[in-house]
């Protein structure tokens, strides 16, 4: 958990609110603590109604306890001023997850409506929170005398975090700048917020409809089997529908023979934000670059990614950038021979046409069954999401003793949600891990880790557990056949679960250095966690034939661990593009006349992109920078790979993928003690040493 106006501002884009009709307070369940199993919100009673009042509440609440810091009589020390002022917002704790989770995973028209209503409100709270001159006094007072002050290494990072983050945000302003700076922060939620929804009605409102069964040439047939169960629920039955959910147009793109049909459903993916209509994100996308450039000049810097960058481990964009090109270079040298074996193919089967972006998984899933005999089809009967699920729970049993009950009695948002209760090699309770799967129009794309309620310690000093979900979007079941997940979809489960493990094991004493690393730190325990999938030690313990209960033959171990290094050209290439794109528009100065397709074409032309390969993320459709969390940031997947290889390397070097000793210092500190370490002094406390880049070239074949 975070300090608490962090809480407002990373909510902002995702709360949740209802009609103004204001239930009793009494009645409301959001003001009161959760009597529930292990203080799972209980979102059987919360009704879109609560959630205003509650907020409203929240805020008063807020206002009387920072107004209470402020006029204690007492010199400002750590008790009454920081740690007070760390506790404080309990209750907007409590709400502001719930609104989050629930607009992410499980939003409706009346939540997206009222969003709309609370973010001005709950953005004005923040201001005046952050830019209070009395609170911040008595802040700077103990920051100024921290020397002086008995304080452990905990307690020294909080108030450090605590006064960095008020000076950061213009705290420190005259008081005219200041006012600037809160109307800035204003229109920069209402914008952010706005392009949020433009990006998920463009995703519910593509669908590509199929009538002619000739159509679907080449498609497996639990790909038609999903579309027609699309259809079915679209109303639609007797035709197949293919929807932007990843389960749906990255298998139609790699298996269809329709290069026509192929072309309209990637265009209707890259395109999304930029069709000239009602969601069309271009102007709002650049009215928020100018926003956040206005912001951090005022702050004194240059530009935004200065301003964002500081904070993490890559110190400076400067960093960032040489940290891309080191592997840009030598993926787009692949990518260019991936291209060029993909159109000797097309030529070779006699197609008069050069080789477009939405050919690029159709031909080079030929090459991978030509190159490897590795079929997509073959692999999936053996990862059935069950077996997937369990394959990370043996994992965590193997790595660090946790086991994972199955909870029938812990409320949850959707009926497809799956509750477990953690407990932990001594035997008692960690947490709560709540998994939801599969797509569907209410939650936005992509998968992502969170909770509902982060670890901490109360102020008796008890542990809290934390409530952790995990939301993903992956294949759904058809008829009596499961759900079989792709290769990418097992990894991706994985991924997610090891965000799950850091906010499981995370064991700050204070909220705001409780999970507090930065940005381009927090995907390495989720990465690492990846690596695993595909070993054979773990592979024997999970993946069994849904039908037979064959476990996965060797050979295809080995052809699946082959193809490991396939397109990785591809896979980096278009990863790099976008993040490249990313810190372009948080570096490189435009004005309100510039068009952001030119800029976006402009950014790819500078680095050579190939015309075969589109970026992962276009600027219109780029979720990850339209809120602030990865802005100027999605860099940090590659930074947090480098990391993860590089630990995964260690237990390999080990000769022991589960040493128990080499386990408990990563779990002790790249999980849970992040209230004492910085990112690079937890990991060299980990690892011994610095990160090496040579064992993430290697992977991926660019070595």
């Amino acid at each position: 958990m975070k300090k608490v106006f962090y809480v407002f501002l990373s909510s902002l884009l995702m709360v949740a609110c209802a009609t103004t009709e204001k239930p009793k307070e009494s009645m409301n369940p959001l003001l009161t603590e959760f009597e529930t199993p292990f203080g799972v919100p209980p979102f059987e009673q919360i009704q879109n109604e609560h959630y205003l009042p509650a907020y409203q509440a929240a805020i008063e609440a807020h206002k009387t306890e920072i107004a209470t810091i402020i006029s204690n009589t007492e010199d400002p020390d750590f008790d009454n001023t920081i740690l007070a002022f760390d506790r404080a917002g309990k209750m907007m704790s409590r709400i502001s997850p719930v609104f989050g989770g629930l607009r992410s995973a499980n939003t409706n028209p009346q939540l997206q409506e009222l969003a709309r209503e609370i973010t001005p409100m709950l953005t004005a709270h923040s201001n005046e929170v952050r830019f209070n001159q009395d609170l911040f006094a008595r802040i700077k007072t103990v920051y100024d005398n921290r020397e002086e002050l008995d304080l452990d290494r905990e307690q020294m990072r909080l108030t450090e975090k605590i006064y960095n983050d008020f000076a950061r945000n213009g705290a420190a302003l005259p008081e005219a700048e200041r006012d600037e700076l809160k109307a800035l922060n204003q229109q920069t939620s209402m914008v952010s917020l706005q392009l949020g929804e433009n990006l998920l009605a463009e995703n519910n409102n593509f669908k590509l409809v199929l009538e002619d069964e000739a159509d679907l040439a080449g498609l497996p047939e639990d790909v038609i089997s999903s579309a027609a169960a699309e259809a079915i629920q679209e109303g639609l039955e007797g035709k197949w529908v293919f929807t932007l959910a990843k389960p749906s147009w990255i298998p139609f793109l790699q298996f269809s023979e329709k290069r026509e049909l192929r072309e309209k459903l990637y265009r209707g993916y890259f395109m999304r934000g930029d069709n000239n209509n009602e969601h069309d994100n271009k102007a709002l996308f650049l009215e928020l670059m100018q926003l956040r450039r206005k912001s951090a000049n005022m702050l004194g810097y240059d530009n935004y990614a200065q301003y964002f960058i500081a904070e993490q481990m890559a110190q400076t964009p400067e960093n960032v950038y040489d940290f891309l090109y080191q592997i840009w270079e030598p993926a787009l040298k692949a990518a260019k021979s991936e291209r060029d074996a993909q159109q000797e193919l097309i030529n070779r089967d006699g197609g008069e046409f050069n080789l477009e972006s939405w050919d690029w998984w159709y031909y080079s899933e030929k090459l991978r069954k030509e190159k490897y005999d590795l079929d997509e089809d073959e692999i999936k009967p053996y990862f059935a999401i069950e077996n997937v699920r369990n394959g990370i729970f043996i994992l965590a049993g193997k790595l660090f003793g946790l086991q994972f009950e199955r909870r029938t009695d812990i409320p949850v948002y959707h009926p497809e949600v799956e509750a477990y209760e953690v407990i932990n090699r001594e035997g008692n309770h960690q947490g709560v891990l709540l998994i939801d799967p599969y797509p569907r129009p209410s939650k936005r794309s992509g998968a992502w880790c969170g909770t509902y309620r982060g670890a901490g310690y109360n102020e008796q000093g008890q542990k809290i557990s934390p409530v952790v979900t995990m939301v993903m979007n992956f294949t759904r079941p058809v008829g009596d056949q499961p759900a079989l997940l792709s290769w990418d979809e097992t990894t991706t489960y994985f991924h997610e679960f090891g965000h799950a493990l850091h906010n499981l094991f995370s064991d700050g004493r204070y909220n705001r250095t409780g999970r507090s690393v930065p940005r381009d730190f927090v995907e390495l325990p989720s990465q690492i966690i990846e690596n695993w999938a595909g070993e054979p030690e773990l592979l024997k313990e999970y993946a069994f034939h849904y039908q037979t209960g064959e476990v996965i033959p060797q050979d295809l171990v080995e052809k699946l661990n082959k193809a490991t290094q396939f397109n990785q050209g591809f896979e980096n290439t278009e990863y790099l593009a976008a993040a490249i794109l990313d810190m372009d528009w948080h570096t490189i100065p435009f004005d309100e006349q510039t068009d952001v397709r030119s800029f976006e074409d402009n950014s790819m032309k500078r680095i050579g992109l190939i015309h075969e390969i589109v970026p992962r993320y276009r600027t219109t459709n780029f979720g990850h920078i339209h809120s602030t969390g990865y802005a100027a940031g999605y860099y940090v997947y590659r930074w947090a790979a480098v990391l993860d290889a590089d630990a995964f390397h260690a237990f390999k070097e080990s000769g022991d993928l589960f040493n128990q000793e080499l386990a408990e210092k990563y779990r002790k500190y790249i999980l849970a003690e992040n209230g004492l370490w910085e990112g690079m002094e937890a990991y060299v406390k980990f690892r011994g040493k610095e990160p090496s880049i040579d064992p993430f070239l290697e992977r991926s074949g660019l070595k």
